[in-house]
């Protein structure tokens, strides 16, 4: 069975950083796009950022652009998500998505087969 593993979560000052960590050991990892979401307490999940398989394209969404780093390591088959300078908005829990046929909205959570079970981040003073 599939999984994905998120870890990396935690409480964080405004200003910090995490980095998260998502593990598919039993992925085929190479053929699959990567993407990280996020879902904050009565707000609709929201894509962050995702990396494609084939090139290692990544993308952002504009409220973390500048400030978040998607990566892949494929011979470990996990992502990681840097993020910098977080702000108390960027509370949420985040979850990893892999997905084979990724559309060109990215962000599409109908296109990922797998999801992770989810860590929190909390940004707060």
């Amino acid at each position: 069975q599939v999984q994905l593993v998120e870890s990396g979560g935690g409480l964080v000052q405004p200003g910090g950083s995490l980095r998260l960590s998502c593990a598919a050991p039993r992925l085929t990892f190479y053929y699959y796009t990567i993407a990280w979401f996020r879902q904050a307490p009565g707000k609709e999940r929201e894509g962050v950022s995702c990396i494609s398989a084939s090139d290692r394209s990544t993308y952002y969404a504009d409220s973390v652009q500048g400030r978040f780093t998607i990566s892949r390591h494929n011979a470990e088959k996990t992502s990681y998500l840097q993020m910098n300078n977080l702000k108390p908005e960027d509370t949420a829990v985040y979850y990893c998505a892999a997905g084979l046929y990724v559309g060109s909205n990215w962000s599409r959570n109908l296109d990922y087969d797998y999801w992770g079970q989810g860590t929190q981040v909390t940004v707060s003073s």
